[in-house]
């Protein structure tokens, strides 16, 4: 999950329960005995889930199936029956959930219906969007539905920047939704959502990262957070997106031009614990970085989502994990959580 700010902590404390400090105690303490032992237990249920809402995305940015249209799996829309039924089963143990995987969420008609149902359980709710659709009836029904938090992905301060990572956007429509929720924050005197502006840093526009400050500040909205961008084709980078300042890269430039990425793997990840995703159609995937839905652990269509948590698909990848990382295909270009930071 990413930090939290002091009233973002405070309203994330609210939602803990008896039951759920100790599932995150169950949860903890099983990732510590897999680590020393280096023979994977897991003694409670996730601690967070991301669920996705569709995978259907307006834009064509060019690292994301979505936008690339490039899915190996159908496209489609999260029914809200079938969320309601997963969060009956977990809501009790889940502490925070969210709203986003794949896609864009908005262009899910049920969208702000499924966080109105989560929040109603007392869970934290996030969701992450490129704010084409936070027209003013859609930022009122945002602040009303509950949702603790809400990223913006905002990759440039001027359209001819911003465009180059988020083709087919509008820069001013962004801006415009932002505006929108704000207004209706203030309107409906709501704490809630946190609002925060997610700058993904890529050669493009690393010259506009004070300028973005500013914006927020003049917008209103609570925080500012840079990212690293993932690459695929990273080792040559045709897209020529790999920042040339090294501290927003995650990967490091080799003597003949290529690059690597920065981090070492660890044959541990704290992730396969107390987290997952769960596609629109049920598929219960490690996490991610599994975009295609390749390491299928479980389907919620035919069994509970407590029996695929505890199967033998889940042991076998935990099993892998700490056997050779490195040996995983969707953990060669993982960030290790430190990708994310602000300023």
């Amino acid at each position: 999950m990413p930090g939290f700010n002091y009233n973002d902590t405070v309203n994330l404390a609210s939602k803990f329960t008896l039951r759920r400090i100790w599932n995150a105690f169950k949860v903890y303490s099983s990732f510590i005995v897999s680590k020393i032992t280096g023979k994977p237990v897991q003694w409670g249920l996730p601690i967070s889930i991301s669920f996705e809402p569709t995978t259907s995305c307006n834009l064509r940015c060019p690292e994301c199936p979505s936008g690339l249209r490039s899915f190996s799996r159908p496209t489609g829309m999260l029914q809200k029956d079938f969320f309601r039924e997963t969060i009956d089963d977990i809501h009790q143990h889940l502490l925070y959930l969210i709203f986003y995987f794949q896609g864009e969420p908005y262009l899910n008609p049920d969208f702000l219906d499924m966080v109105k149902y989560a929040s109603s359980k007392k869970i934290y709710t996030a969701t992450s969007t490129n704010a084409h659709y936070l027209n003013d009836d859609a930022a009122k029904k945002t602040v009303e539905s509950g949702l603790d938090r809400l990223i913006i992905s905002i990759d440039g301060t001027t359209q001819d920047v911003y465009k180059q990572y988020r083709v087919g956007g509008n820069l001013d429509k962004v801006v415009e939704g932002a505006k929108n929720i704000i207004k209706w924050r203030k309107a409906l005197k709501s704490k809630t959502p946190f609002v925060f502006f997610q700058f993904l840093v890529v050669k493009p526009n690393e010259h506009q990262i004070e300028e973005i400050k500013k914006i927020a500040k003049e917008i209103g909205v609570d925080e500012v957070r840079f990212k690293t961008a993932q690459v695929y084709d990273y080792e040559t980078d045709p897209n020529q997106l790999i920042p040339t300042n090294d501290r927003y890269s995650r990967y490091k430039k080799n003597p003949d031009g290529t690059y690597r990425p920065k981090n070492k793997l660890a044959n541990r990840c704290w992730k396969l614990w107390h987290a997952n995703v769960i596609t629109w159609d049920g598929l219960v995937v490690p996490c991610c970085f599994d975009k295609d839905a390749m390491h299928q652990l479980g389907n919620l269509k035919n069994e509970s989502f407590k029996s695929i948590w505890h199967n033998s698909n889940y042991k076998q990848f935990r099993a892998e994990l700490t056997k050779g990382r490195k040996h995983i295909d969707i953990c060669s270009n993982c960030s290790e959580g430190v990708s994310v930071w602000k300023e």
